[in-house]
C-alpha cells in the first residue's frame, strides 16, 4: 500500500469497503448530503488522509486511471463532451471527490494530499492529469471576478478543452471589468489554485450542479508542463 506521513497525518491509498465508506461519509458531510456514493468508488483508488494519532479521516480523494479510448465513463464526462481529449496521448488520472473535513485549516493536510498524488503519477507516468474544480453554491455572480480571470489568464488549448454538454451551464464572461488578481484567486477554491500554480488549465464554462449545490470548472494539469520549481517542492515529501 501507497503511504506518505507528514507531521500528525498520514495519506494512503486503499480500495478497502470500509475505508471507501468512510470517505463517501465525509463526501457527504462536505457536500450537505445524506449519502454521497458513486458507481466510479468501485472502479478506483481512494486516497485517505488520517490523523495519525487515532484515525481520523480529515481529507479523501478518489483517483481513476483511464486512457483516450476509456474517458466516456470518467466523472468529468457526466457534465463536459470530452472528445478533443481522445486524442491526447498517455496516461491521464482524473481526480476527483477532494474533500478536506469541515473547519480543517491545517495546510499540512492540502500538502501531504498532493505529495501522495505526485508519487502515483511518477510512477504511473500520467501525462494528464485532470477533474472539476466544485466553488460552493449555484449563483455565479460571486464568482464573476475569478470566472473573469479564468478566461484571461487560463483557458485550456483548443485543441483539448471540453465542450458544453451539461443542460445548465454558466459561461465565463467576456467583456467583464479586469479582475484583480488576489481578490480573484482567493474566491477560487483551493484545489483550483494549487492546479493553476502547476501550469493547470481551464474549460470555458462551469457546470451548474444543483444536486451537489455546487459549480463544476473542468480543469487539466499536463505534467510535462508543470514549471520545474514546482516539482521540486511537490517531490519533496515523496
Amino acid at each position: 500500500m501507497t503511504s506518505l506521513e507528514k507531521g500528525p497525518y498520514i495519506a494512503r491509498c486503499t480500495r478497502d469497503p470500509a475505508d471507501i465508506a468512510r470517505a463517501q461519509a465525509l463526501r457527504a458531510r462536505c457536500f450537505g448530503l445524506a449519502e454521497d456514493s458513486d458507481p466510479l468508488d468501485g472502479l478506483g483508488t481512494h486516497v485517505l488522509i488520517e490523523e495519525r494519532a487515532g484515525g481520523l479521516l480529515v481529507g479523501c480523494y478518489r483517483l481513476l486511471r483511464l486512457a483516450g479510448p476509456e474517458l466516456g465513463r470518467s466523472y468529468a464526462a457526466r457534465y463536459y463532451d470530452l472528445a478533443p481529449l481522445r486524442a491526447f496521448e498517455g496516461p491521464m488520472l482524473e481526480l476527483g471527490r477532494f474533500c478536506i473535513a469541515p473547519g480543517r485549516q491545517d495546510p499540512d493536510i492540502l500538502r501531504l494530499a498532493w505529495a501522495l498524488m505526485t508519487r502515483l503519477v511518477d510512477r504511473e507516468g500520467v501525462r494528464l492529469l485532470f477533474g472539476c474544480s466544485s466553488f460552493a453554491g449555484t449563483d455565479p455572480a460571486p464568482y464573476e471576478a475569478a470566472y473573469a480571470l479564468l478566461r484571461a489568464r487560463h483557458l485550456g488549448p483548443e485543441c483539448w478543452r471540453p465542450r458544453a454538454r451539461a443542460a445548465e451551464i454558466h459561461r465565463f464572461p467576456e467583456s467583464a471589468p479586469r479582475p484583480e488578481p488576489r481578490q480573484a484567486l482567493q474566491a477560487m477554491p483551493p484545489l483550483l489554485r494549487t492546479y493553476l500554480t502547476m501550469g493547470g488549465w481551464v474549460s470555458d464554462h462551469a457546470v451548474v450542479d444543483r444536486q451537489l449545490n455546487t459549480q463544476h470548472v473542468f480543469t487539466g494539469v499536463e505534467t510535462g508542463a508543470i514549471p520545474a520549481a514546482r516539482k521540486r517542492l511537490l517531490r519533496a515529501l515523496v
